[in-house]
């Protein structure tokens, strides 16, 4: 199973993008996974975006709350992530993350992110 991310670009300070990531392979069980969006920038840590959980239950790294939204269409097995309002912090590789305790943990392959200032 694998995951797939798409919609990075180059994009100006205060503009908008939206991420999707596609689990084409994945059955019925999409929907029982947490899905989230993660971030690295260059020199930095791998951190948290956002993530949704199987009931719809959302969470947000603070640096992107108000900015950036996260959802999932279950029957396209697809989550996105819309992002408005980007700055130049916000460049980085996002990746996609699918969890389920410890039966599941998938990543997508990155999608760059690079806001212009």
């Amino acid at each position: 199973v694998q995951l797939q991310a798409s919609g990075g670009g180059l994009v100006p300070a205060g503009g908008s993008l939206r991420l999707s990531c596609e689990a084409p392979g994945m059955d019925f069980s999409f929907s029982m996974n947490r899905m989230g969006w993660y971030r690295q920038a260059p020199g930095k840590q791998r951190e948290l975006v956002a993530n949704i959980a199987s009931n719809g239950q959302t969470r947000y790294a603070d640096s992107v709350k108000g900015r950036f939204t996260i959802s999932r269409v279950n029957a396209k097995r697809t989550i996105y992530l819309q992002m408005n309002s980007l700055n130049t912090e916000d460049t980085g590789v996002y990746y996609c993350n699918a969890a389920r305790g410890t039966i599941v943990d998938l990543w997508g392959q990155g999608t760059l992110v690079t806001v212009s200032s």
